[in-house]
């Protein structure tokens, strides 16, 4: 979930921030922070927060009256297609509820169960760190972190939203990789890794993307776990007509993260009651139960039922924001499948999701659940700062950590998703740490 803050509030009387973060607007109170000495966090899950240029700059002239930004009674939205939504409810991003803002609901410690509203706060202005790569590295070094994935947020809702038009899709998501490149790179610094999108309903476009990507260079790549509307209907991006696809992808040895989204489910749930709003902000109790992380449970049997990890061996795949409550459940179901139907497969699917997918749990899940099921180097370490669902700071993991060993820790704050990148691999830390 890429959420950000609905407000009335004017940028003017937004909590002023400056050019420079404080130790208040990151909350970093005195803590002993000595569990991370030796240690070189690489932050698996951490967003930019996009202007209004990232969408409209580089689109191309056809597509000019899709994408707008509208003014509705004083608040600016999104229209695509000529539907406003409000999934992201301040898609300019400037003035967002603080980084961690929503702690409490995440933690399950919302014993006063004050809504996600309540719990935002008064606004921040968006400050540089949100916003250009010069900035975030500053931050980096404040927080004691080496290095970052840097996701886009707007892209979690414009190919939902466009999903009608698929020329739509790949003409909005190639302008907002462009925007990207302009303003972040794909590498600055060896430090920021920012993703390129990846949409699919094309194929020829979709392998058109990632080799631009690449010649670009990107480290990894972004796609949205779902099926892909192609103007043939729906469809897995995990079927075999996308081999040509997944052939370059393993060519050119480039990882691929499915990171959380606006799922196309949202109008199955609508069946079952009516929203008014579809807010990520504003999700009912059956919407959260209905919704769970179907998509990603979908997304990752998808390429095993369907064969792509076992045609493309060695991809490597990252499940990131998108928790692990369904890990287990998955597994059972793939290992009882196994057994009902072994002449489906080419292989055991569980050992087939061992040896290709990392997980990357969420802040306030249990890691060392996830370790012992599918091992402790695929397990990623990620923040989603600055989003308010996240940490107001990656180092604040330590009161989620629940005891991990040095070693465990090194891999999981680090090394795990450095290994899933291809770089090398910082390894234990020097003796008399730890």
């Amino acid at each position: 979930m890429s959420i950000t803050q609905e407000t009335s509030t004017s940028l003017a009387d937004a909590t002023p921030t400056g050019g420079r973060v404080t130790d208040d607007e990151v909350g970093a109170a005195a803590t002993d922070y000595s569990q991370f000495d030796g240690v070189e966090i690489f932050d698996a899950d951490q967003h930019m927060y996009e202007t209004r240029d990232a969408v409209l700059k580089f689109l191309p002239d056809e597509f000019r009256g899709a994408v707008q930004f509208v003014d509705i009674e004083g608040r600016t939205k999104i229209s695509i297609l000529g539907k406003t939504t409000d999934y992201i409810p301040n898609p300019t991003f400037d003035v967002v509820a603080a980084p961690g803002a929503h702690e409490l609901f995440y933690s399950g410690t919302n014993t006063e169960g004050k809504t996600l509203r309540e719990l935002s706060g008064k606004p921040i202005r968006s400050i540089p760190a949100f916003r250009t790569p010069e900035a975030r590295v500053e931050m980096l070094d404040k927080f004691g972190v080496a290095q970052t994935l840097n996701y886009p947020t707007l892209a979690n809702l414009v190919e939902a939203s466009a999903a009608a038009n698929p020329d739509l899709v790949h003409a909005i998501i190639h302008g907002l990789n462009q925007w990207m490149l302009e303003t972040w790179s794909f590498n600055y610094q060896d430090r920021v890794y920012s993703t390129p999108v990846i949409s699919m309903p094309d194929l020829d476009k979709a392998v058109a993307e990632l080799e631009w990507a690449a010649e670009n260079g990107a480290k990894c790549v972004l796609i949205k776990p779902a099926p892909v509307h192609s103007w043939q209907g729906w469809r897995s991006p995990a079927l075999p007509h996308y081999d040509p696809f997944w052939a370059r992808v393993q060519e050119l040895d480039m990882p691929v993260v499915f990171h959380g989204s606006q799922p196309p489910l949202m109008d199955y749930v609508d069946m079952w009651e009516t929203a008014d709003t579809n807010s990520a902000f504003s999700q009912s109790a059956f919407k959260y139960i209905a919704l769970g992380h179907r998509e990603i449970s979908d997304m990752m049997a998808s390429l095993i039922c369907h064969g792509t990890l076992t045609r493309f061996p060695h991809l490597r795949i990252a499940s990131v924001e998108n928790g692990s409550s369904w890990l287990e459940p998955l597994l059972n179901d793939l290992d009882a499948l196994y057994h009902k139907m072994p002449n489906a497969f080419d292989e055991h699917p569980v050992e087939v999701f061992r040896r290709n997918i990392w997980v990357s749990p969420f802040w306030e899940g249990s890691v060392s659940d996830v370790m012992s099921t599918v091992g402790g180097d695929k397990v990623l370490f990620g923040s989603d700062y600055p989003h308010p669902e996240g940490l107001a700071e990656p180092r604040g993991y330590f009161k989620y950590s629940q005891g991990l060993k040095k070693d465990d820790t090194v891999r999981f704050m680090g090394d795990n998703t450095r290994t899933f990148l291809g770089f090398d691999t910082i390894g234990s830390p020097p003796a008399g740490h730890g």
